[in-house]
């Protein structure tokens, strides 16, 4: 048994190139190794030039995102037993404008997240003061929403959906399930706010509902379920602002 594998990574390196290219790096073979410490080894001992993100690597900060083999992964979370002993391409997440090697721009993905105002709103007025304590919740409150609350914002989703290859201003799973989980929240009063940006053409409408998002999604968070689910509640916001009123003035002009 050969005791070394091969990994051909994306290499781009915007002052010296003005194309990318592949790279053949040979790294030893061991099973309790994941991809990430592959590229670590490359990075110390072979090639310092070698750019990428990692922090955590316990897939919990979600900054390793990768294509392995042409699928969105946490370079920490998987193992390279599992390509033995084939060749492992590696390259940065599909979708998103590179800036070197593996590393790619986040610009958009943050400014979609910061538009959903992921945070608790309370309306003016309403705001419980500081020595009043903590807003309570019941285990079945929490558990409403709590598979929504585990995005680690690895932006693997983002890599997977077709929807976002094809048009960049789609919102995106990540975003529009972290808005359903603060809009599910009863402790939460932002609601109308966001939704604003949820059923807007470039939201929960663009999704056709593939399921790519939830499967690579390392959390479970399941964002494809999400978007379904806010689907019902703007129809039901449509039905009951629109379909509703219309009926009855139709009935008095009778």
């Amino acid at each position: 048994m050969a005791n070394t594998m091969e990994l051909e990574i994306f290499r781009y390196q915007p002052d010296k190139e003005s194309e990318p290219s592949f790279q053949t790096y040979e790294v030893p073979f061991h099973k309790d190794w994941v991809v990430l410490d592959a590229i670590n080894h490359i990075k110390d001992e072979i090639d310092g030039t070698l750019s990428y993100r990692w922090s955590c690597q316990m897939g919990v900060c979600g900054s390793c995102g990768i294509m392995v083999n042409g699928v969105p992964k946490l370079s920490c979370a998987v193992f390279l037993k599992d390509y033995y002993p084939k060749k492992i391409r590696v390259e940065p997440l599909t979708g998103f404008p590179v800036e070197r090697d593996l590393i790619f721009e986040m610009d958009d993905f943050m400014t979609k997240l910061t538009e959903m105002q992921p945070y608790i709103i309370r309306k003016e007025g309403e705001e419980k003061p500081l020595e009043e304590g903590e807003y309570i919740q019941s285990p079945a409150e929490l558990a409403h929403f709590k598979q929504y609350s585990m995005c680690i914002n690895c932006m693997l989703c983002y890599a997977a959906c077709p929807v976002y290859a094809l048009d960049s201003t789609f919102i995106g799973p990540a975003a529009i399930a972290l808005g359903q989980r603060y809009n599910m929240d009863s402790r939460d009063q932002g609601r109308d706010a966001r939704q604003e940006v949820i059923a807007s053409h470039e939201g929960i409408w663009e999704c056709t509902f593939v399921g790519d998002c939830s499967r690579v999604c390392p959390k479970n968070v399941d964002p494809a379920g999400a978007i379904q689910q806010a689907k019902v509640s703007a129809t039901k916001d449509w039905y009951h602002s629109v379909l509703v009123p219309w009926g009855k003035r139709n009935v008095k002009s009778r």
